[in-house]
């Protein structure tokens, strides 16, 4: 499990996550989908909070030294279907 991930805005719903681990540092752009951030029910001011319970979500499916440098919420919803949508908004309703 990651060490820490620290969110960067890029401005036009990219983010740039940087996440620490045991083996060193990863980057990974991530693209905020403005449809799957309406979907979750989340508000264009949760954007941030979104990518980072995504990049969470996808670290507890994968090694994060896998994570591809771009990630598209588009992608993550349609790799995990209505799961990751319905945990996704559970999730930012918990927080």
């Amino acid at each position: 499990m990651p060490e820490q991930f620290q969110i960067e805005p890029m401005g036009d719903h990219d983010y740039l996550v940087h996440v620490r681990y045991s083996g060193g540092v990863i980057e990974s752009r991530f693209q905020a989908s403005p449809a799957v951030v309406d979907e979750l029910d989340a508000a264009e001011a949760d954007e941030q909070r979104v990518i980072e319970e995504t990049a969470l979500y996808l670290a507890e499916r994968q090694p994060v030294m896998d994570l591809p440098p771009m990630v598209d919420l588009d992608d993550v919803a349609a790799a995990y279907g209505d799961h990751c949508i319905n945990e996704m908004t559970r999730r930012l309703k918990d927080s």
